[in-house]
């Protein structure tokens, strides 16, 4: 059986009926390109064929294909834009999936955004594993990563193969991702020895925010640069930039060949990925610069439990259409 039924024979086993850190974007623009590389950048997703991503309605649309890491990589020289949203949990890991969204992240903001925590900084391994599991029985076309959370890979580059192992085989995730620049080169290049695709993320490190003492943008453009160049050549797919100024984004962008994904690092990346709860609006009062609200389903669902609460009190549900004779 190969992997594309196993993953139909899985979806269908599990699917009902048989069947947060984002960035916001003022304006589409294009990106630059270096001396080296000539790319035409167009708005098409990676599942889209180059040229007509979008079927008439008399046309019948081409037949959707799992995204890979190579395909994931060559969208940078094809010049599509990458849709990345995070993910926690099964039904919203099949919506987001379903809406055609290139990569799933499951990404340790859970510890924030699910646990209710202040940082990312308390969650495990075996909560990583967990949710992990869940998003990647969902999805069946999107790239999935799992976030090593802080300290599953910091003490050597063997703890990191160890772990990251058990993350890909536990799962059945597409890649891990790892914070660090120069320092986790090492780290990088293990896992890539291990046959174990690697998402890097410099920048702003919420696993380093007692470092920084908070969320703050970096803007030493040296080390970033420094850090960008260090870990594509051990090994990294994309890289993750977050909390960058849009001008220096743009220059590492350019610097590497390797895809990156920006949050709250301006237009000019590769894509974008933002924490799914917070662009859907399931949150009041939380909303960073770079966070753009999709949705206000904060409001929406507030608004429907009330009718419910209220309809329950009054009598009037469940009514003939919502009870068994």
């Amino acid at each position: 059986m190969t992997r594309d039924e196993r993953q139909e024979t899985r979806h269908t086993k599990h699917s009902p009926a048989c069947g947060r850190v984002g960035a916001s974007a003022p304006e589409r623009a294009t990106a630059q390109t270096s001396p080296n590389r000539k790319v035409q950048h167009s708005h098409q997703s990676i599942h889209s064929p180059e040229r007509n991503p979008r079927p008439t309605l008399s046309e019948k649309p081409k037949k959707r294909t799992k995204i890979t890491v190579p395909k994931f990589v060559k969208a940078k020289a094809d010049g599509r834009k990458i849709a990345m949203l995070t993910g926690y949990d099964f039904p919203m890991a099949k919506m987001l999936d379903d809406a055609g969204v290139d990569s799933v992240l499951v990404g340790d903001s859970l510890g924030m955004v699910v646990q209710g925590k202040s940082t990312t900084l308390p969650v495990t391994l075996d909560e990583m594993i967990y949710h992990g599991e869940m998003v990647c029985r969902a999805v069946r076309y999107a790239l999935t990563i799992v976030d090593m959370p802080f300290g599953a890979y910091h003490v050597s580059p063997q703890q990191a193969v160890t772990n990251a192992t058990r993350v890909i085989k536990e799962t059945g995730a597409d890649a891990v991702k790892i914070e660090g620049g120069v320092d986790m080169v090492e780290t990088i290049a293990a896992l890539k020895r291990a046959s174990i695709p690697v998402f890097g993320h410099i920048g702003m490190q919420p696993q380093s925010i007692n470092t920084y003492g908070g969320f703050r943008v970096q803007r030493e453009e040296q080390q970033l640069l420094a850090d960008a160049h260090a870990i594509e050549e051990a090994g990294v797919f994309g890289i993750v930039l977050e909390l960058i100024p849009r001008s220096l984004a743009e220059k590492v962008t350019a610097a590497v060949s390797v895809p990156t994904i920006g949050i709250g690092a301006g237009p000019n990346c590769d894509g974008q990925v933002l924490v799914t709860p917070d662009m859907l609006g399931q949150f009041q009062g939380f909303q960073p610069k770079f966070v753009k609200r999709f949705a206000e389903l904060h409001e929406a669902a507030t608004k429907a439990v009330k009718d419910y609460i209220s309809e329950v009190q009054d009598g009037t549900y469940p009514d003939e259409n919502h009870s068994h004779e």
